[in-house]
């Protein structure tokens, strides 16, 4: 049987939470008083940061002290601006920071001192990859070796030497995390600051083979203690369309480029996973043992390509901090990327969620990809042979199904951009082969245009399938049947407006396996207006608060569906409209609240009647003290529709997340981080109709920089009563997760994990227990 459920309903919010991610924790606010700033597309005349060749094959000893003769000879850059939380402004002389950098014959070297005449509030704990954030001090180097402002490779250091890296798409605005560089970093601290060496090897970066523009590069800094403030090399607008808006060229690099872009890299990453399982329900008990030998491989036969391969990798991830339960593979969707040959070209790729989305690979025997980067051009293509297992989402008007895919499919994608300044247009085709039971081809073309403070986008799909599932059977080849797809999207921002609209449309036979659309056979529309009002200053009785930016906002959003003669369905009806009126403010310790009147309708099947679903939604976020470095809450209380039971009811849907970090002796260090959600529908017996409610608490301890233990429980529980009006069924479905992990890092891509995971469900009873060892190494 298909599973059938609701499609997925993003939480509307301001553009500002899409920010939120990118700088893990702070959401970026708009001044409406600072200077234009023009965009790397429109060739701004900034300052270049000067680099000095080493001229010596000796690598220079990162220790974080910057007491070498090449230092003292360096070119200083000690420009710096506020960027939050009110920017525009120069850096305070109490927080002078000054760069430098050295280019030896492999790597970029970066040299920064930071000053501070409060050290003893210094923020830096060990705390897991991937997680410094602004609650922490840290240095942040954004580099562009393409120089066309559309993607950027970064870093962040704390003063712990925990780093988080990844790639920055600005033509989405959005960060990637999955990436791991071989970035080597040290940390110094001193009585009045800190300094701090990172060096950045020429083999992780990507550039063009020749006629490449100069690199670009821009520097961060992030002092929790004053406020939230996050320090740039460059003079960054909040309100800018990306966060790599304004980068400095790299001045003085000589023929660095020319000595490497024909060097050769080849990387191999061998890994071994053994895996034990214990299975037992009410009436079976199934034991196995498992040993699974993969390798990964990275070859660059110069700049400008990159050859990957897969062989039998496992990707049951037991490092993420997620509940991965036996059978982790099928539920990959939820999870974040983290598969190294997934993200090799996740700039090239750069489509929106519904052309590629490479969760819908969940277990490949094999895969080959290769990417070609020049100055103007670029393209990836890759193909993988999927084991059965994984799982298959077809969209619909009000649901989307879900069928097991029994057999192994291939999956397959071209994908080629030309970009040169402030225009990209691109093309894609991709394949889902079912072998004798059909394909799902598609073909795809995008762009983008950019101006002065404006943006538009789109992206134009056809589909053709053959392979169909229906509830009993597995996939088997089908009646031909073709769907389309397109999208389009306009971004406006002003000293006082930032304004978008969103209009997508698919007919009732769009599909797209290898990507994610949740819902076809539907026309949306989808509007934000905000009014920026600059910085208030509002006094309640005797308190007085200090607000860095205050915002009005409208959302308006509308979705209806599209006639489909095939399904039965008829157009035009409507399944969800929005109308949300809203404010929004940044305050002191990082506080972003936010709250909306929505005057709501939903629809639950189209056979159904169009419901009133007015309601209450509000949220904040903050990092009020060093301990607590995360307090986030969002809410929505009001009329909320049982979709099963096609009627409305009081209820809402809370969620609170903490994170917490606190020292230990010896230098070791834990994490904290609590997460509770719960969804109810009120019925008319005076108990919830449906409810709906999960915990996940996670435990930290960071041994050393190479050392730590994880622990991980989580609870989840459905049920519904007896609603005095619908006579559904009651049930209750209750799940468990409980898992301990110890990981060992001797170097970078060289790692030993050993976990243990208790999962265990209700009804059907069925409890299972796993032990895993995965060894990585990469040579």
């Amino acid at each position: 049987m298909p599973l059938t459920c609701r499609p997925v309903k993003p939480v509307q919010r301001s553009r500002h939470w899409l920010r939120t991610l990118l700088l893990s924790g702070a959401a970026a606010t708009c001044e409406a008083s600072v200077p234009d700033v023009p965009s790397v597309l429109s060739a701004p005349t900034l300052p270049a940061l000067q680099a000095r060749l080493t001229g010596t094959s000796t690598a220079l000893l990162i220790d974080g002290a910057l007491d070498e003769s090449l230092w003292r000879d360096a070119p200083v850059h000690d420009t710096f601006y506020e960027y939050l939380p009110e920017n525009g402004r120069d850096a305070p002389p109490a927080l002078r920071t000054t760069v430098q950098l050295l280019i030896e014959d492999g790597a970029l070297v970066f040299g920064i001192r930071a000053w501070d005449l409060s050290p003893e509030k210094r923020q830096g704990l060990l705390a897991r990859r991937d997680k410094v954030a602004m609650d922490q001090d840290f240095i942040g180097i954004w580099l562009d070796p393409s120089g066309h402002g559309r993607a950027a490779q970064f870093v962040r250091v704390n003063t712990a030497g925990v780093l988080t890296d990844g790639i920055y798409r600005a033509d989405e605005d959005e960060s990637d995390l999955g990436p791991d560089f071989p970035i080597e970093a040290a940390v110094r601290l001193l009585p009045d600051g800190y300094s701090m060496e990172v060096r950045w090897p020429l083999a992780s970066l990507r550039f063009p083979y020749s006629d490449g523009k100069p690199w670009r590069v821009m520097i961060e800094r992030s002092v929790p203690h004053a406020g939230g403030m996050l320090l740039t090399s460059t003079p960054l607008k909040t309100g800018d369309l990306s966060h790599i808006a304004a980068l400095q060229p790299i001045g003085d690099m000589g023929d660095t480029v020319e000595s490497v872009r024909d060097r050769r890299f080849i990387e191999l990453r061998p890994e071994l996973t053994l895996r034990a399982n214990d299975e037992r329900s009410d009436s079976d008990r199934r034991r196995a043992r498992q040993a699974s030998l993969g390798l990964d491989i990275n070859a660059r036969p110069r700049a400008d390509w990159v050859l990957n391969a897969t062989i039998n990798p496992d990707y049951s991830q037991v490092e993420i901090d997620e509940p991965t339960s036996n059978g982790a593979s099928r539920i990959a969707l939820s999870l974040p990327e983290k598969r190294g040959f997934f993200l090799e070209s996740a700039d090239v790729l750069a489509l929106p969620l519904a052309g590629f989305y490479s969760r819908t690979v969940a277990d490949p025997e094999w895969g080959l990809r290769a990417t070609w980067r020049a100055a103007t051009l670029d393209a990836t293509g890759m193909s993988l042979r999927d084991q059965p297992g994984g799982v298959v989402l077809r969209g619909g008007p009000y649901e989307t199904a879900s069928f097991e895919q029994t057999g192994r499919t291939l999956a397959s994608l071209l994908r080629a951009r030309w970009h040169r300044d402030g225009l990209l247009l691109g093309a894609f085709a991709s394949q889902r082969g079912y072998g004798r039971a059909g394909a799902n081809n598609v073909l795809g073309f995008d762009g983008q245009w950019r101006g002065d403070g404006q943006q538009a986008s789109w992206l134009l799909m056809q589909s053709n399938t053959s392979a169909g599932f229906s509830d009993e059977a597995p996939a088997k080849r089908s009646a031909l049947r073709r769907g389309l797809y397109g999208s389009g999207k306009f971004t406006h921002i002003s000293d006082i407006w930032w304004n978008d609209v969103l209009v997508e449309a698919s007919s009732g036979g769009f599909v797209n396996d290898n990507g994610f659309v949740p819902q076809t056979g539907v026309v949306k529309i989808t509007g934000n207006l905000n009014r920026r009002l600059g910085a208030r200053h509002p006094a309640i009785g005797p308190l007085a608060l200090e607000l860095y930016e205050v915002e009005a906002q409208l959302g308006l959003h509308e979705m209806r569906t599209v006639s489909d003669h095939s399904a039965n369905q008829a157009g035009g009806q409507v399944v969800e409209r929005r109308l949300q009126p809203g404010l929004w403010f940044r305050g002191p310790r990082q506080l972003d609240f936010w709250s909306k009147l929505g005057f709501d309708q939903q629809r639950a099947h189209r056979d159904g009647r169009l419901h009133n679903t007015p309601a209450l939604h509000f949220g904040f976020a903050s990092s009020p003290l060093p301990w607590l470095s995360k307090f986030n809450a969002e809410a929505t209380l009001g009329r909320q529709l049982d979709v099963d039971a096609d009627r409305v009811g009081r209820g809402g849907n809370v969620t609170v997340e903490t994170g917490m970090r606190f020292a230990l002796a010896r230098g070791w260090s834990v994490e904290l981080d609590q997460r509770v959600n719960r969804a109810w529908v009120q019925g008319t017996l005076s108990q919830p109709a449906f409810a709906d409610t999960g915990w996940r608490s996670l435990a930290m301890l960071h041994l050393s920089a190479r050392d730590s233990l994880r622990l991980l429980a989580q609870n989840t529980r459905a049920a519904r009563r007896d609603d005095g009006v619908s006579g559904l069924a009651p049930w209750a479905d209750k799940q468990a997760h409980r898992s301990l992990l110890y990981r060992h890092l001797w170097r970078h891509g060289r790692t030993l994990s050993v976990g243990f995971t208790h999962d265990r469900q209700h009804p059907p009873s069925l409890v299972n227990k796993a032990v895993t060892v995965k060894f990585q190494w990469e040579t």
